[in-house]
Formats: structure tokens, sequence, C-alpha cells
């Protein structure tokens, strides 16, 4: 009984059940119930923009608050349908759907399943920081691309036509042409402008405040009070009863690209997830796991694919709805579930006449926020390499495609590493009067060298991309020095590895200033590189006596051993 209640307990919602208190019931329910009037229009809009039915985004909505409200770490989260996951999901499963709505459904499920399982397996396996691979301005970027591709792909529907295009590109143009032709609905035109001013204002005026649903009610009652019915697109009925269940069985030549859709929906969830969560657990003043997050995505993803729904993430803005009414735990969830529950029961056809220019209009709010120009005008201000990187993965996605901008932004993080790893700071170091230890003689010009002594820092593990740069700064450094140079001492504190390119470039170095006369030493190597240059023979080359603790030891030995000389 003893290991069956120690299993229990580590489930985050069943141990919340058992330590619940009382006091928060009132908190949590009037949250769940504030949440769910926000959800339903949100989780509808979203569905539409994969390109799927109304209903499975409310399949999909329930399927989350459930999933993170017993699995889920982080009380407040709240995790749902998301816009930056929307188009990558779209670009997946439609093009293997062919046009049809119902395989569609089924392709999207089990992406959503497959997504699941591949963020349990990395939870288990603590890959759950696999995040890292995405830099910060390349994800400023990326997401900044799927807020222009979710904008671009909701204005014909905000417009009250449709158009066929087979990327973003060609779908604005495709926008722009029907509004020279005039093809514009001024009906729907006016609902969408009216519910993203409701929902906008409602943001910057009273946050917290469910300007979704009065944006809802006021088209409702538009279309109601001028007899819009026929004029405008509208969402239908939803069919009856809650989702039931059903494995999403598709076949072999389906599998392959829904798995590799599946690492990509899986990385930017966690993402998001991660980021969002370790934000919320920094305001409650507790430590965010990664791997728990990740373990709790997936079996939010798992009961979604199982129940026609398609993958989910974290929400933002639906968090913040549920702590400014006042949220406590993951009750919240449960309850805003139960209320999405309950519509699709009892009352399937109470937005049958919503038009869908109001969903588009919800989208594009969420893409607004989804767009972080703020943080694009820091990048320009603070470091405009990063700036170019961030705009390159924006590009990427509105250019390239959505999927293909994962591989492109994966990529941009990873060349920008290689590319600050190939040329790394190196300095010479000097004696600076008042200041302790020894400084870079860039940043201090009245630096004084010590005689017959250089003194190198390198920043960075010493590899077969930087290694020959290392070389050549040596050589330059000796070349330009303008006093009689004896000893060469390199400041290894931040060399964590020297591979065999490295130690090969080391020892033609060695050769060069032993054909000079000149010896050399390092200050401040860690343990492990040593070991590396025992394996590579250097070790002993370079002698066991010109390793030494700090830069102060070596300059005092050298100094000992020229007055010795003297």
């Amino acid at each position: 009984m003893g290991n069956d209640s120690d299993f229990f307990d580590r489930i985050p919602g069943i141990a919340l059940a058992r330590s619940y208190r009382r006091q928060d019931l009132g908190r949590d329910v009037t949250a769940g119930l504030v949440l769910a009037t926000m959800l339903v229009p949100q989780g509808m809009a979203y569905a539409q923009l994969t390109g799927l039915p109304a209903e499975t985004g409310l399949y999909t909505t329930i399927a989350a608050l459930v999933g993170y409200a017993v699995f889920g770490p982080n009380r407040v989260l709240v995790l749902g349908p998301d816009s930056s996951l929307a188009p990558i999901i779209a670009a997946i499963v439609l093009p293997l759907a062919g046009g049809d709505a119902t395989r569609a459904v089924v392709l999207a499920s089990a992406l959503s399943l497959i997504t699941g399982l591949v963020c349990l397996l990395a939870g288990y396996a603590g890959f759950g920081a696999v995040t890292e691979l995405l830099s910060k301005p390349v994800r400023i970027g990326y997401l900044n691309g799927i807020a222009v591709v979710v904008l671009i792909s909701q204005l014909p529907k905000a417009l009250g036509y449709s158009v066929e295009a087979d990327s973003t590109i060609p779908y604005l143009m495709a926008t722009i042409e029907g509004m020279w032709r005039g093809d514009t609905v001024i009906a729907a035109l006016m609902i969408s402008v009216l519910s993203l001013l409701i929902i906008q204002a409602a943001r910057r005026l009273w946050p917290g405040a469910p300007g979704v649903l009065v944006a809802v009610v006021a088209a409702l009652f538009a279309v109601a009070v001028f007899d819009l019915t026929g004029v405008v697109d509208t969402v239908g009925a939803l069919p009856p009863g809650p989702p039931g269940f059903a494995f999403p069985a598709v076949g072999l030549a389906d599998f392959g690209p829904l798995a590799i859709g599946a690492l990509a929906v899986a990385l930017i969830s966690f993402a998001d997830t991660g980021a969002l969560s370790t934000a919320m657990a920094l305001r409650a003043g507790s430590r965010s796991d990664p791997n728990s997050d990740a373990k709790a995505l997936g079996a939010a993803n798992v009961v979604s694919g199982l129940i026609q729904g398609f993958p989910t993430s974290a929400s933002s803005s639906r968090t913040a709805v549920a702590l400014s009414v006042g949220s406590r735990t993951q009750l919240t969830g449960l309850i805003a579930a139960l209320g999405v529950l309950a519509l699709l029961i009892w009352a399937p056809g109470l937005l049958a006449d919503l038009p869908e220019a109001t969903l588009a209009a919800i989208v594009i709010s969420a893409a607004l926020i989804l767009f972080d120009g703020a943080a694009v005008r820091w990048l320009w201000s603070v470091r405009r390499s990063e700036f170019l990187l961030s705009m390159g993965a924006l590009l990427g996605v509105v250019i390239v495609g959505v999927l293909e901008g994962i591989l492109i932004a994966v990529g941009l993080s990873l060349a920008n590493f290689i590319r600050r790893a190939w040329h790394p700071h190196s300095a010479e170091l000097v004696r600076v009067p008042g200041l302790k230890g020894y400084h870079d003689r860039e940043r201090h010009a009245d630096g004084q060298t010590i005689p017959g002594l250089l003194i190198v820092r390198f920043d960075a593990p010493l590899f077969f991309a930087n290694a020959p740069t290392f070389g050549r700064r040596l050589q330059g450094l000796l070349g330009e020095a303008s006093r009689p140079i004896e000893r060469v001492v390199v400041v290894g504190d931040a060399i964590t590895d020297i591979d065999t390119t490295g130690a090969e470039i080391l020892t033609d170095l060695l050769q060069d200033l032993r054909l000079k006369g000149l010896s050399f030493a390092f200050a401040g190597l860690k343990g492990t590189v040593k070991d590396r240059l025992r394996a590579y023979g250097l070790y002993d080359r370079i002698g066991d006596e010109n390793f030494y603790p700090t830069v102060g030891a070596a300059v005092n030995a050298f100094r000992e051993d020229s007055e010795a000389d003297g």
C-alpha cells in the first residue's frame, strides 16, 4: 500500500486533491467558469486556423485542460489550442488530407498522439531542455514569423471571402486581388473590425476582462438585429454530445511525415510551455521542471489524440486570464473543461450564428500578441547581429514555410553558435595600476606589460573551427610585441576542451616557439583538459612544471627564473 500511495502522490493532480485547501474552492470555480467562456470561441477559432472543424478545437481544449490538471506540475498554467502551433499543424496535415475533412481530423489526431508520445519520451529521457537549440533571437523571429503567417491567413475570412494559395506570399497576393475585385463583404468587414476593437480595448484598458466573450455576444447580437444570416458566413451548430474515443489509425505512408511533423510540433510546444511554466514558477517563488512539463504536455496531447483533437501547448493569454480572476490550482482547468463539455452536451447550437469574421478577429488578436515588436526593437538596439538572425528566422517562416521555418530557425541558432565559437574573444593581459589581477590590454590603455612575458587569454574551447585562429592570434601578438619576449603564457580558464585539431595546432605552435627560443606555459587550465593533453602526448612535451594554477603563479615563476638566470 505504501508503494501505491507514493506512486499516486507523484501524480500532481492526485497529490493536489489530497492536500486541497477548501478556501481556494470559490476562486478556482469562478476562474474556471470565466475561463470557459473565453476558451470556447478561441478553441473554435484555432481549429479553423488549422483547417479543421470548429468542434475539434473544443475537444482539444477539454483534453488539454484535463491532461495538464492531472499531470501538470505548475498549479496555474493553462494549456489549449495555440496560435503558434496551428499553422504548423495545418502545414503537416492538410497536404496529407488532400481536401478530405474527415481524413484531416484523423491525421491531426494521429499527429497529436505521436506528439504526445514524443513529449513523454523526452520527459522521461531528460530531454526537456531540448528547446535550448532555439536561441532567444531566433525564437523571437520564428514566433514573429508565425504571427505574420497567422495574420495573413485570417485576412480573407475577416473580409468575408476565401482564397486559395499554397504559401503565405501567394496567399497575401490573392487576398489583395480579391479586395481589388470587390469581393469584400462589408458586413463581415465591419463585424471583424468591431470584434477586434472590442478585444483589443478590453485587453489594453481592462486587463483580465473577457473581451473575447464580449466580442462574441456583440457579433451574435449584430447578426440577429441586422438579419445577417446568409449575408456573412457563420460557424453553424456543433455536433451534439461529448467527444468520443477514437483511435486515429493511419497508414505507414502517412506515419513518416506525421512523425517528422510531431518532432517539430513538440519542439515548439516545449519552448512555449517551458518558458511560460518557468515564468509562472518564478512568480510563485517555486522551481520549474522542464522534464515534468514535457511529461504533462505529452499526457495532454495523447488524450487529445484519442478524442479527435489536435496538438496543444501552453497559452500565456489563457493563463493570464485565469490568474487575473483568482485561479489558485489546477482545479480551475477541470472546471473550465466541464464548462466546455456542458456546451457540447446541452447547447451545441448556442453559437451557430457566430460569424466566422469574429473567429478571424479572435485569431488576429492572438497574432498581434504573438508578434513581439518590443523584443525586435531591443535586439536592434543592443546587438545588430542577433537582430539579423531574428529577421532571418521571420523571413524563413513567411517566405519558405512554417514547417521548414523550424529547420531554418534551428540552423540559424547553430550557425550563430559556430560563428561565435569560430572567432572567440582573446586578449593580451597586462597589469593595471590600482587594480588587482591581470586585464585586457585593449580595454586599459594604461596597462603595463611584464618584461619578457606575453600573457594571452583565450575565451573558448580549442577545437577544429577556432584552433587556426588561436595560432594566428598568438603569432600576431608575438610579431606586434615591441619588447623582447622570452615566454608565452596562455590563460586557459575558459578553455574547456581541446580536440585533436586543437592539439595539432598546439603542437605546431610549440615547435615554432622552440625554434624561436621561447618557452610556453599554461595558467588556470582545468584538470579534464590536462587529461586530454596527456592523451595527445602534449602534457609531457610542455612539461609538468609549466602548468600553473593562476596567472599570478606563472608570472612569479617567470620572474624567479629570470632572476636566477641573471
